[in-house]
């Protein structure tokens, strides 16, 4: 018997959280897909959302938001991505987790003399506040990215 299953039917909301845990995770990812797409990922936001980048940067609001990005995307920083991986999913409400992330950065833009990549911090601790929406829809509200020595 599959033990897994029969928890989750005698105790449903442990069965909502996986749902909701696997839901975060598909989030997650899609971010990291639409990262240079300034039309889907600031749709993963809620509209007063807080970003906080890797070099400090805050940005209020998800017009802000997609603002800066249409503008980053139109310089080198087009030449930088990113991969996440979530470490820890951590709910502190039903409609709300914490969910803390480990980015490392690509980055493939020339140094000033041309001869590779630049001196940009290769990896960061980065943490996700989201909120689930009255329609179950997981949405970015905090987004902050600490650099990791």
């Amino acid at each position: 018997m599959d033990t897994t299953n029969a928890m989750n039917a005698t105790n449903p909301a442990l069965s909502a959280q996986d749902t909701d845990e696997r839901r975060i995770r598909e989030l997650v990812a899609r971010s990291q897909e639409a990262q240079t797409d300034p039309e889907v990922l600031p749709a993963l936001h809620t509209s007063d959302l807080v970003l906080i980048n890797l070099a400090g940067r805050r940005v209020f609001g998800r017009d802000a938001f997609e603002s800066a990005m249409t503008a980053a995307l139109a310089s080198p920083l087009r030449d930088v991505r990113t991969t996440l991986e979530v470490d820890d999913i951590r709910f502190v409400r039903p409609d709300v987790a914490i969910v803390s992330l480990t980015k490392t950065v690509h980055d493939e833009r020339p140094d000033a003399q041309g001869q590779g990549p630049s001196d940009f911090p290769a990896r960061g601790a980065m943490t996700y506040v989201m909120t689930r929406d009255e329609d179950a829809d997981w949405n970015i509200a905090l987004a902050q990215t600490t650099p990791i020595a």
